[in-house]
């Protein structure tokens, strides 16, 4: 009887709050062959990491790729060419 009370509670719970989660998470149903899953999640359990961490890390790493302002910070990067600190005066 206990099972059923409980499981009443959270669909109800559910239906009160699925457009609240909706709008603040977004889940991507997406695949990975097996055998590669299945080594991400060995790595991510040997280190530590969540799979949230794993995606942006890698969001960083690609977003680095594009945006070499954004690389610069990302890597401690603090020498500037020329140009750059011309530019990062004008900006102050």
């Amino acid at each position: 009887m206990e099972k059923k009370d409980r499981s009443v509670k959270d669909r109800r719970y559910e239906e009160r709050h699925r457009e609240e989660r909706k709008a603040k998470c977004m889940v991507w149903g997406t695949s990975v062959p097996r055998e590669k899953a299945e080594r991400i999640n060995e790595f991510l359990k040997k280190y530590g990491y969540t799979k949230v961490q794993l995606i942006e890390a890698g969001y960083e790493e690609l977003l680095a790729r594009h945006d070499t302002d954004f690389a610069k910070l990302k890597d401690g990067y603090d020498d500037f060419f020329g140009f750059e600190e011309i530019d990062k005066k004008k900006t102050e």
